[in-house]
Order: structure tokens, then C-alpha cells, then sequence
């Protein structure tokens, strides 16, 4: 069953790191619904909030795949 879930990311504000976040969701064919991102004030990181749809397997595998980018710091699956 195709459940919605919010994953919110912490990661470094560099160039092209949406683009890289966000690739990692459709080469894996997994369906972004809504994204927002803002900088962090006083601060060189940006906070990403994805809300996407997949089972328990998909949420584990993003969050693993997620970590595995070079400017990801933290990754938090949101209620």
C-alpha cells in the first residue's frame, strides 16, 4: 500500500544540491507530492521538506540513499 510520508533533510547550502536531492527520488521512480526548501538563518544549511508516497521498504531505502549524499548532514522522517 502506497502510504504518504515527510521527510525532512538538513543539508549543506551548496550549489545544486536540490537538483541532487530531488534526482534521487525520480531515478528511483518514487513520486515527489510537495517539496519546500529555505536557508537556515545565520547558518551555511538548508532544511528540505519532502512529502512523498511508498511503502515501508521505500522509506528505508530513501533515507539510506539520502545519507549517502555528500551534503546531506541529517535525515528525520516527519509525522
Amino acid at each position: 500500500m502506497q502510504d504518504r510520508f515527510t521527510v525532512g533533510i538538513l543539508a549543506a547550502n551548496n550549489f545544486n544540491v536540490l537538483p541532487r536531492v530531488t534526482g534521487l527520488f525520480s531515478k528511483r521512480g518514487f513520486n515527489i507530492h510537495s517539496i519546500a526548501a529555505n536557508v537556515i538563518d545565520n547558518s551555511d544549511l538548508s532544511n528540505i521538506t519532502i512529502v512523498a508516497s511508498g511503502d515501508m521498504q521505500v522509506k528505508e531505502q530513501v533515507v539510506k540513499q539520502l545519507y549517502k549524499l555528500i551534503d546531506v548532514k541529517e535525515v528525520t522522517m516527519l509525522s
